[in-house]
């Protein structure tokens, strides 16, 4: 089932990068002690913390869609889901816009040594968090880049869809 592949590539995907992202952080630590200093400042710590939470979520929906499918059943998630998704949207937004005194705090702190480890992870989690939560901005096989310029732009992410369309009933 071409479906239910594609859940799971998705999920464990996600799940991979995730796990391979801490695995690379901790042997960056090891490996590279002068790195030391980009690796363990509040700022990127926190900036990783939030990116490494969105990823962990986006795992996490892809394996509920994919469990449903697999069970034979539609891959739209039930409505108690898709409102633990909708606490993780507000919790996901509030954790970013804190990254805004973390930013200031980091240049006051800091100064500019530093600064471009913690906005790459920042922007990092801005990218993942709109990829789910707002619009699709992963395109990976020719057939979905084909897709996506025929539909001339940007479309809704999957999960926001299935949130609006929760949020309506």
């Amino acid at each position: 089932m071409k479906v239910k592949r594609k859940l799971f590539g998705l999920w464990t995907g996600e799940l991979t990068a995730a796990l391979v992202f801490a695995a690379l952080w901790v042997g960056y630590l090891n490996e590279f002690p002068h790195l030391g200093f980009y690796l363990t400042t509040f700022s990127s710590v926190y900036a990783f913390i939030i990116l490494e939470f969105i990823l962990f979520q986006g795992s996490l929906y892809w394996f509920m869609k994919w469990r449903r499918v697999s069970r034979k059943e539609d891959s739209h998630l039930p409505s108690s889901y898709i409102q633990s998704f909708l606490l993780f949207k507000k919790l996901n937004i509030n954790l970013l816009a804190l990254g805004l005194g973390v930013l200031i705090y980091h240049c006051v702190q800091l100064g500019v040594k530093g600064l471009a480890f913690f906005l790459g992870l920042y922007a990092f989690a801005w990218i993942e968090y709109i990829n789910y939560y707002v619009i699709r901005l992963s395109y990976q096989s020719p057939s979905e880049i084909k897709e996506f310029f025929e539909q001339k732009g940007f479309k809704r992410s999957i999960l926001a869809r299935e949130i609006d369309k929760n949020q309506r009933v």
